[in-house]
């Protein structure tokens, strides 16, 4: 059976106020995006705005290319699709059987709060399908809840960007919040790593990675959760 997973990216372009860009994190698109073409998967890039999803031009420095990058950079046909990604609202989680947030900052400023994205998150929870989110990603999963009203992070281990990788970036004063704050703040079990090394924590259908270092071990653990493989 072909597996069928949608990859949600931000719309929003603006770094605060600084009157610089930002957007999604081109490696923490690639790599997953191949982790789930290689394995046969069929993906949907969907965005709040639809269309062309920003990407944050840090991410196209030199320093941060991998080989997934560069494939996807010569890519015609994955390139093309992220360019029409169909609006957020028009998803239907039934169609779907996992979901899965690549970060970046710009997910701080609009997924963290966009109701049709977390009405998503709730639905594919609801429904016990995998949920998986990476670095900023992870900002999508703060205000989602269950069925009962609890927060889906309440009690889960799980990671994300640390404060100590956003001080080093130079971004404390410049986001709309300390992700690692507010997550523990919504009582989740934060496990954060060392700065820059993988870090992936799976709690029953819930996937999160620390980094863009972590997202494709992140994918490979949805694409592992899929195929009913047990845990290592």
């Amino acid at each position: 059976m072909v597996q069928k997973i949608l990859m949600v990216v931000t719309s929003h372009d603006k770094l605060g106020d600084t009157g610089k860009k930002t957007g999604f994190w081109l490696e923490e698109f690639a790599a997953p995006y191949y982790v789930f073409k290689d394995g046969g998967a069929q993906i949907t890039i969907a965005s709040p705005k639809g269309g062309q999803p920003p990407l944050d031009p840090s991410s196209e420095g030199e320093d941060f290319q991998t080989a997934a990058t560069r494939r996807f950079n010569e890519d015609k046909e994955a390139t093309a699709l992220l360019a029409a990604s169909v609006k957020l609202d028009t998803c239907d989680v039934a169609a779907y059987d996992a979901v899965f947030y690549p970060g970046g900052h710009g997910p701080m400023w609009d997924l963290a709060e966009d109701p049709t994205s977390i009405k998503l998150i709730e639905s594919f929870w609801a429904a016990q399908k995998p949920v998986a989110a990476v670095c900023h990603g992870v900002a999508a999963l703060i205000e989602c809840k269950t069925s009962e009203g609890k927060a889906i992070i309440d009690d889960k281990r799980m990671t994300a960007f640390t404060n100590s990788e956003e001080a080093a970036v130079g971004l404390t004063g410049v986001v709309p919040f300390s992700l690692e704050d507010k997550l523990k703040e919504k009582k989740a079990d934060f496990s954060g790593g060392e700065d820059w090394a993988p870090r992936v924590c799976v709690h029953g259908k819930l996937i999160t990675g620390q980094n863009p270092a972590s997202s494709e071990q992140c994918a490979q653990e949805v694409m592992r959760m899929l195929s009913g493989a047990p845990m290592i």
